[in-house]
This record gives structure tokens, C-alpha cells and sequence, in this order.
């Protein structure tokens, strides 16, 4: 089965994206008033958009599936515990005052629904502009960049993601993070404004790849949308 919504829904959602108004700093991820009653956010692709690289049933289990269910964990938790903010991010920034629940399943949401953006069809390639700029200033050079990043990602222990991000300071900066944890969280080690990410649990990846991640690693770079990157870069 594979993921499909409305042209009009389709150019909305696209109009927002390319305007980087998914960026960290924006709540896109809250509801509008009232309770929380998170939902499972649209993505601009089929499943099978990202084959070969990233095959068509992973795509519908991590989505359908895992990331529903983070979604519908994080609505029951919210309702029993009567959290009644509906912006993420803020629950987010505190979440060290919550249950490992709160944290696992509002992470979850989080990562999720970002990683689904900077992903695209026929993506990959070299950013461009200030983007790239940042990166060589940061790293040397983009290879050197990619180099870092995917030993952050194949040397993350068990399950988690590997970032980029921008700090404090405006520096771009590579970090890992456990689980579903991510650098917006109060407890996280390294702290900053995500820009980029990779999913490296094993349901992202090990129906293609079985216990080969660097191989998921490499091939990840083919489908990154770099244009998303720099729209969350330049907020």
C-alpha cells in the first residue's frame, strides 16, 4: 500500500516545506489549542519513492507502524497524565521532569517527523551555498563532513540517530543521541538546532540491509534532500 494524499494537500505541504517552516525554532509539530492530540504528519512521497536506496516495505513498517505508534503512545501518556501543552518542543525542552515514557514516545514523534523531510527522491548530490560554506568551514571539506558524520552514525551503540546541528554558537556541530532522544531535549549531552538526521535503529534499515548499517549509512546519502537542510539551516 503506499502513501498518497490530495494535489492540494500535496502543494501546501510542499510550500511549507521549501519555505523551511518545519525548522525546530517553528512548533510545526504542535496542535493548534487544547489537548494534545498529536498526528501522524503527512510525507511528500510514495514508499517506494526511495528505492532502491531505502525499499518500499521499510518505509510503510517505519511509518505506519513505528512511527504511529509513537504518535498514539504519546496521545494516551498525554491524556493520563494531563499534559495539556500541545506544542512538542516545549514538552521537548522539559522532558527530564516526564516518565522515560514521555520521553521515548514524544522523541519518537519528533525525530520522525523530521527525518521524513530531509529525505527525497532522486535527493543527494552536494548542498549548495551558505550551507556548504558552513560545512567546509566546519569540517574541511563536505567529504570530510560525510566522513564524520557516518562514523558518528556506524559508532552509535545499539539504537539511536546521528545529528548535524547548529549550536548555540551558529557552529555546525556532528552529535549522536540514544534511543529517541535528539539535541533539542533539556538532558541531552550535546545541545543545538537540528539540521539534519539519520535514523540508525535497526527497523529503519534491516529488511534491505540486515545487520549491515554502513551499508544503510552509505546509501542514505542518495535520497537526502539538501534543500530541506538549508532551509532549516538558514532559520
Amino acid at each position: 500500500m503506499e502513501n498518497s494524499f490530495s494535489r492540494r494537500e500535496f502543494i501546501k505541504v510542499s510550500a511549507l516545506t521549501t519555505a523551511g517552516v518545519v525548522a525546530a525554532n517553528t512548533g510545526i509539530f504542535a496542535t493548534p489549542h487544547g489537548d494534545p492530540n498529536f498526528k501522524l504528519p503527512p510525507i511528500l512521497y510514495d514508499f517506494k519513492a526511495l528505492e532502491p536506496h531505502i525499499d518500499a516495505m521499510t518505509m510503510e513498517i517505519h511509518y505506519s507502524k513505528h512511527h504511529q505508534g509513537y504518535v498514539d503512545n504519546l496521545n494516551k501518556l498525554c491524556s493520563d497524565m494531563h499534559i495539556h501543552d500541545p506544542n512538542l518542543e516545549n514538552i521537548l525542552k522539559m522532558v527530564s521532569k516526564f516518565p522515560q515514557g514521555v520521553r521515548n514516545n514524544a522523541g519518537g514523534h519528533w525525530n520522525h517527523s523530521m527525518f521524513w523531510t530531509i529525505m527525497k527522491p532522486n535527493g543527494g548530490g552536494v548542498p549548495k551555498g551558505k550551507l556548504l560554506e558552513a560545512i567546509n568551514a566546519s569540517f574541511e571539506s563536505f567529504e570530510k563532513f560525510k566522513e564524520l558524520f557516518a562514523n558518528e552514525a556506524k559508532n552509535r551503540f545499539g539504537s539511536g540517530w546521528a545529528w548535524l546541528i547548529k549550536n548555540s554558537e551558529g557552529k555546525l556541530q556532528i552529535c549522536s543521541t540514544p534511543n529517541q532522544d535528539n539535541p533539542i531535549m533539556d538532558l541531552a549531552e550535546v545541545k543545538g538546532n537540528p539540521i539534519l538526521c539519520l535514523d540508525v535503529w535497526e527497523h529503519a534499515y534491516y529488511l534491505k540491509y540486515q545487520n549491515k548499517r554502513v551499508d544503510y549509512i552509505t546509501n542514505w546519502w542518495n535520497v537526502v534532500n539538501w534543500d530541506m537542510v538549508a532551509g532549516r539551516f538558514s532559520i
